[in-house]
């Protein structure tokens, strides 16, 4: 039904709910033949009759009354989708929008982000996806995501963004072993950087600039553990000698009594997470309503 005239299913559900092709016409503005040619063109489509002529008007065939359902559903969304585009109001919107984020970003930034999202739209849907910084630019393109909110940029000519906050990045680890170190008292030496086991989160989060700059200084590590996220260090890290490289914000909500935050023995630069959207989606109220609610809520968070 990829190319199904949405006038055909409309006038499918008017012809159910009256039963007559007379008043489906006349809700229609159309004329009975129009409303016949419809129907013969619903009937090729479905390979069913749909409807049968009877003394009680038209009546719904077995496929019809399975059919109603769906296509009253799928109808209503429409509606809802084009109602919300010319007159949007946040209170009002049933939309669903779609960010990618990082765990990183589930952490950090969504619990702001929710609140004042369902505070201002609590009939709106939000959907999470995961980031696969390779596919961030191809989902904005294809509309498959809303936005994107990554720390690499994104840099095509249609995506525009916003930097929503500026990091860096440290290393954590559990403080017991490295007390055991004569080196301790001087922070986290490029020695002890390089002989010491290392977890590897992937580099699908974007967070892999630390990486980068090692390869072209020629530092080596040796890494020991491997994860596709960043959420389950704490649990990783108080039971080893670990050390994990992340941004400065999370390894401070981490950090306790044993998980100690040390400076990178060498020298890596500041970064900016952003939130990125296709150009062309910027004419839409509530794309417009979307992102500066989330320009909004991190900006908020951050002052506090």
């Amino acid at each position: 039904m990829a190319h199904t005239d949405l006038n055909l299913i409309r006038t499918f559900l008017i012809l159910f709910e009256t039963g007559s092709v007379t008043q489906t016409a006349e809700q229609l503005y159309v004329t009975q033949p129009s409303v016949s040619y419809a129907l013969n063109r619903l009937r090729e489509l479905f390979n069913d009759r749909l409807f049968v002529r009877t003394s009680r008007g038209m009546e719904p065939t077995t496929v019809a009354h399975q059919l109603y359902p769906s296509l009253k559903e799928a109808l209503r969304q429409v509606n809802d989708t084009i109602e919300s585009s010319r007159h949007f109001t946040p209170a009002h919107c049933k939309l669903r929008f779609r960010l990618a984020l990082t765990d990183l970003g589930e952490m950090a930034l969504l619990p702001a982000i929710l609140n004042l999202f369902y505070a201002q739209a609590p009939q709106a849907e939000l959907e999470v996806v995961p980031l696969e910084i390779a596919k961030a630019q191809e989902w904005l393109m294809a509309g498959k995501v809303n936005a994107v909110i990554c720390s690499r940029p994104l840099n095509g000519a249609n995506i525009q963004k916003h930097v929503l906050l500026n990091d860096r990045y440290v290393c954590l680890l559990n403080e017991h072993y490295l007390a055991a170190d004569d080196l301790a008292d001087k922070g986290l030496s490029i020695e002890q950087f390089t002989r010491g086991r290392h977890v590897s989160i992937s580099s699908s989060s974007g967070h892999d600039l630390v990486e980068e700059v090692m390869e072209l200084r020629g530092i080596q590590r040796k890494v020991s553990l491997s994860l596709a996220h960043f959420s389950v260090l704490p649990q990783i890290l108080h039971g080893s000698d670990l050390i994990a490289i992340l941004p400065l914000q999370i390894a401070a909500s981490f950090e306790d009594h044993l998980l100690k935050i040390h400076e990178l023995p060498f020298e890596v630069p500041s970064f900016s997470v952003a939130l990125h959207w296709h150009a062309q989606t910027s004419s839409a109220p509530s794309q417009r309503w979307f992102c500066d609610t989330i320009i909004k809520a991190v900006t908020s968070a951050q002052t506090i």
